[in-house]
């Protein structure tokens, strides 16, 4: 009994750490972005109209982050932020935070969510030995037509970056379908089995 309490506030805890965190670190960023530019271009204003502006350090803050918006939907943009990503990548501890959030936010896109039909576990990559997999569609077409069984295709999501992954054509019988959520699978998969969804098979068994 104690140790399914432990591992439900550790599980609990870990998700609310990963939403929580995130946030934070953008909240705490934009602060400081309008402290930062509140003191730059207020003693600027102060001396052109003779007169303090209200929400200036706000105003300039939300127009940077159009600007960047702007620049991230063209290629130099692009470029401009990938090299920045690298650059965050290489802080330590800052680097893994910035990393583990990105990854995650990403595996919430509602287009990967929907190229996702069901939650499976398969035995892969060896007899005895299983993995989490996410059913496409069917095979169909001439694959099909070469095999007698139906064919399902599982993408089979790569850990901790869920945008990679290998494509696996697996019999319909040799899957288990599992009643969870794509998100609650892409949770458990990102996270490398730290969360689970709520009345997994492993919390039965620490109970």
């Amino acid at each position: 009994m104690l140790s399914s309490l432990r591992y439900t506030v550790r599980n609990k805890f870990i998700a609310g750490l990963v939403i929580v965190l995130p946030v934070g670190i953008t909240l705490v960023l934009l602060q400081m972005m309008f402290r930062w530019l509140d003191g730059l271009f207020a003693p600027l204003a102060l001396r052109l109209t003779e007169r303090h502006i209200p929400g200036l350090g706000i105003a300039s803050t939300i127009l940077i982050v159009f600007v960047v918006g702007l620049l991230v939907t063209n290629m130099l943009g692009r470029a401009f932020v990938s090299f920045g990503e690298y650059l965050v990548a290489k802080i330590p501890f800052i680097g893994t935070i910035y990393n583990g959030a990105k990854q995650f936010l990403e595996t919430l896109t509602a287009e990967q969510r929907q190229a996702f039909t069901q939650v499976v576990l398969l035995e892969y990559p060896k007899r005895g030995s299983y993995t989490i997999g996410f059913v496409t569609a069917d095979s169909g077409g001439e694959i099909q037509e070469k095999i007698p069984e139906i064919l399902l295709n599982v993408f089979v999501v790569t850990t901790p970056n869920p945008t990679t992954g290998f494509l696996l054509l697996v019999p319909k019988k040799e899957v288990v379908v599992l009643p969870i959520s794509i998100e609650d699978g892409l949770k458990m998969v990102v996270s490398g089995g730290i969360l689970h969804p709520p009345g997994s098979l492993l919390q039965q068994a620490d109970a």
